[in-house]
Protein backbone atom coordinates (compact mmCIF):
# COMPACT_ATOMS: atom_id res chain seq x y z
CA UNK A 1 0.00 0.00 0.00
CA UNK A 2 1.71 3.27 -1.09
CA UNK A 3 1.70 7.01 0.02
CA UNK A 4 -0.73 7.15 -2.61
CA UNK A 5 -3.35 4.55 -1.42
CA UNK A 6 -3.27 6.69 2.15
CA UNK A 7 -3.76 10.06 0.65
CA UNK A 8 -6.62 8.88 -1.44
CA UNK A 9 -7.93 7.50 1.31
CA UNK A 10 -7.52 10.85 3.81
CA UNK A 11 -9.21 12.61 1.15
CA UNK A 12 -11.82 10.70 1.07
CA UNK A 13 -12.33 10.37 4.86
CA UNK A 14 -12.33 14.47 4.44
CA UNK A 15 -14.43 14.87 1.65
CA UNK A 16 -17.38 12.69 3.77
CA UNK A 17 -17.39 14.32 6.37
CA UNK A 18 -17.37 17.52 5.19
CA UNK A 19 -20.38 16.55 2.65
CA UNK A 20 -21.98 15.26 5.30
CA UNK A 21 -21.50 18.74 7.56
CA UNK A 22 -22.50 20.53 4.49
CA UNK A 23 -25.81 18.51 4.01
CA UNK A 24 -26.49 18.59 7.58
CA UNK A 25 -26.46 22.64 7.28
CA UNK A 26 -28.15 22.84 3.77
CA UNK A 27 -31.42 20.33 4.21
CA UNK A 28 -31.94 20.66 7.80
CA UNK A 29 -34.65 23.12 9.07
CA UNK A 30 -33.70 25.81 11.09
CA UNK A 31 -36.35 26.71 13.57
CA UNK A 32 -34.96 28.67 16.27
CA UNK A 33 -38.07 29.14 18.71
CA UNK A 34 -37.65 30.45 22.61
CA UNK A 35 -38.91 26.60 23.10
CA UNK A 36 -36.00 25.06 21.70
CA UNK A 37 -33.41 27.79 23.54
CA UNK A 38 -34.63 26.92 27.12
CA UNK A 39 -32.64 24.00 28.61
CA UNK A 40 -34.26 20.72 28.64
CA UNK A 41 -33.71 17.78 31.66
CA UNK A 42 -35.49 14.77 30.94
CA UNK A 43 -38.75 16.73 30.00
CA UNK A 44 -39.04 18.59 33.28
CA UNK A 45 -38.27 22.49 33.66
CA UNK A 46 -35.06 23.09 34.98
CA UNK A 47 -34.65 24.40 38.58
CA UNK A 48 -31.79 25.87 40.41
CA UNK A 49 -27.96 26.39 38.81
CA UNK A 50 -26.68 23.91 36.39
CA UNK A 51 -23.15 24.91 38.18
CA UNK A 52 -22.84 22.03 40.67
CA UNK A 53 -19.67 21.11 42.40
CA UNK A 54 -19.12 17.19 42.57
CA UNK A 55 -16.85 15.62 44.26
CA UNK A 56 -13.90 14.56 42.03
CA UNK A 57 -14.24 10.78 43.83
CA UNK A 58 -16.58 10.41 40.94
CA UNK A 59 -14.75 11.41 38.08
CA UNK A 60 -11.60 9.21 39.90
CA UNK A 61 -13.81 6.67 39.95
CA UNK A 62 -14.82 6.77 36.44
CA UNK A 63 -11.78 7.21 34.93
CA UNK A 64 -10.17 3.64 36.68
CA UNK A 65 -13.52 2.07 35.52
CA UNK A 66 -12.99 3.44 31.77
CA UNK A 67 -9.23 2.68 32.21
CA UNK A 68 -9.55 -0.95 33.11
CA UNK A 69 -12.80 -1.51 30.76
CA UNK A 70 -10.17 -0.38 28.07
CA UNK A 71 -7.43 -2.83 29.28
CA UNK A 72 -9.58 -5.93 29.25
CA UNK A 73 -10.89 -5.50 25.65
CA UNK A 74 -7.04 -5.01 24.69
CA UNK A 75 -7.00 -8.66 25.87
CA UNK A 76 -9.56 -9.93 23.66
CA UNK A 77 -7.19 -10.13 20.52
CA UNK A 78 -4.70 -12.15 22.66
CA UNK A 79 -6.84 -14.43 23.90
CA UNK A 80 -8.39 -15.04 20.46
CA UNK A 81 -4.83 -16.09 18.46
CA UNK A 82 -3.32 -17.28 21.92
CA UNK A 83 -2.24 -20.32 20.57
CA UNK A 84 -0.31 -18.92 17.45
CA UNK A 85 1.83 -16.56 19.35
CA UNK A 86 3.49 -18.63 21.78
CA UNK A 87 5.18 -18.70 25.07
CA UNK A 88 6.53 -15.47 24.69
CA UNK A 89 3.12 -13.42 24.20
CA UNK A 90 1.90 -15.25 26.92
CA UNK A 91 4.66 -14.23 29.32
CA UNK A 92 3.81 -10.91 27.58
CA UNK A 93 0.84 -10.72 28.26
CA UNK A 94 0.66 -12.10 32.23
CA UNK A 95 3.54 -9.10 32.84
CA UNK A 96 0.68 -6.41 31.51
CA UNK A 97 -1.71 -8.05 33.83
CA UNK A 98 0.83 -7.74 36.38
CA UNK A 99 1.13 -4.07 35.90
CA UNK A 100 -2.05 -3.41 35.56
CA UNK A 101 -3.05 -5.52 38.93
CA UNK A 102 0.08 -3.60 40.53
CA UNK A 103 -2.21 -0.36 38.98
CA UNK A 104 -5.41 -1.57 40.80
CA UNK A 105 -3.88 -2.20 43.85
CA UNK A 106 -2.44 1.57 43.85
CA UNK A 107 -5.83 2.71 43.47
CA UNK A 108 -7.35 0.64 46.25
CA UNK A 109 -4.52 1.74 48.97
CA UNK A 110 -5.21 5.71 47.76
CA UNK A 111 -8.85 4.65 48.96
CA UNK A 112 -9.65 5.89 44.88
CA UNK A 113 -12.37 3.37 44.96
CA UNK A 114 -14.21 3.99 47.72
CA UNK A 115 -18.09 5.46 47.33
CA UNK A 116 -18.81 7.51 50.03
Amino acid sequence: MGIEAILLFIIAGLALIGGGILMSMVVAPKLDTTVKQEPFECGIETFGSAWLQFRVGYYLFAILFLLFDVETVFLIPWAVVMKDLGMVAFIEALIFLLILGLGLLYAWKKDALKWE
